[in-house]
Formats: C-alpha cells, sequence, structure tokens
C-alpha cells in the first residue's frame, strides 16, 4: 500500500482506537521459556510509556493478540490497557468485535503488525502500521513502516506519529 508521511499523519488525525499485536510489536518476537514451559517475554520501557501519552491524549489502546499469555494480560495491566484479546484464532472477527463493542468505525482505528496474521485487519483499520522488521507483505499493506524495530521503540514511534498528527503537546 506504502504511502506518504502526509497522508499516515492524516489517518493518524483519525485515530480513536489504537490496537498493537504482542510478539514482535510490543516484543522483539523472542520467546524466553524457562523449565516449567513458561514463556517470558521482554516489553520496552518506552514503548510502554508511548502507550500511556496516547490514552492521556484521548485515545483507547487494546491488544489483539494470537497467543495467550500471562506476561501480556500483566503488561497490560500496568499501562491500564483495558481491551485485551489473547488467542485470537480469527484477528478480523475479533477486531470487528472491539470495534463494534466501543462503538468505532473501523477508519477510526489503528493496527499495529508485523506477521501474516495481521494482514487482514491491517487491511480493513483506518492506519496499519508496521513494524521496521515485519514480513514484506505486511510493510507492503501499511500506510506507515515504523524505522524501529518491534520491542525497541516501534509503539512508541507509532504513539508519537499520531500524538503528532493531533497537535498533541510532548510528542
Amino acid at each position: 500500500m506504502s504511502s506518504s508521511l502526509d497522508d499516515a499523519l492524516a489517518r493518524a488525525r483519525a485515530v480513536r482506537l489504537a490496537i498493537f499485536d504482542v510478539d514482535g510489536v510490543m516484543t522483539d518476537g523472542t520467546l524466553y521459556i524457562g523449565g516449567q514451559g513458561e514463556a517470558f517475554k521482554a516489553f520496552n520501557i518506552l514503548d510502554g510509556h508511548g502507550v500511556k501519552m496516547l490514552q492521556a491524549a484521548g485515545v483507547a489502546a487494546a491488544i489483539l493478540s494470537g497467543r495467550k499469555s500471562e506476561a501480556v494480560a500483566h503488561r497490560a495491566r500496568e499501562l491500564s490497557i483495558a481491551h485485551v484479546v489473547q488467542g485470537a484464532d480469527d484477528k478480523v472477527a475479533a477486531f470487528e468485535r472491539l470495534a463494534g463493542t466501543l462503538g468505532l468505525a473501523p477508519w477510526a482505528c489503528a493496527f499495529v503488525g508485523d506477521d501474516l496474521p495481521d494482514l487482514e485487519v491491517m487491511k480493513r483499520c483506518g492506519l496499519a502500521v508496521a513494524v521496521a522488521g515485519a514480513v514484506d507483505e505486511v510493510k507492503a499493506a501499511a500506510h506507515y513502516v515504523t524505522r524501529a524495530a518491534g520491542g525497541r521503540g516501534a509503539v512508541r514511534e507509532f504513539c508519537e506519529l499520531v500524538l503528532r498528527a493531533r497537535g498533541a503537546t510532548g510528542a
């Protein structure tokens, strides 16, 4: 889809809900598996503060992930992310339910993704964002591709893009 920065900023102005994939977006995609089979994930503190700034500016945040993880639930609580969908086999249906529950049109939603399971949601939302390390098909469908990698500032970069588009200070 490849878009100009001006187009991405115009789309970002309309965003009322920012939806994030987790593995490869909020994390670098690495899973550390403990001896009991528990998965550990590393989250970026700057990304987390970006989510908080976005919420303070009136943009709701949500997580939409194909995997289930207590670490994700814990991080969502830390960031006061009220809308968390994990274990979504059908991300499009989950996206539509989430937008419907919040009374939002798809064009008022942004989605940040990195891999093929994110592609169809990205095609339906108003602002599709791919992180730097995303697969080529996801990058091609994005209105904006971050310079930063997932788990390494991509979420913060997206948040600052939306805040800048809305004229918020501190972005």
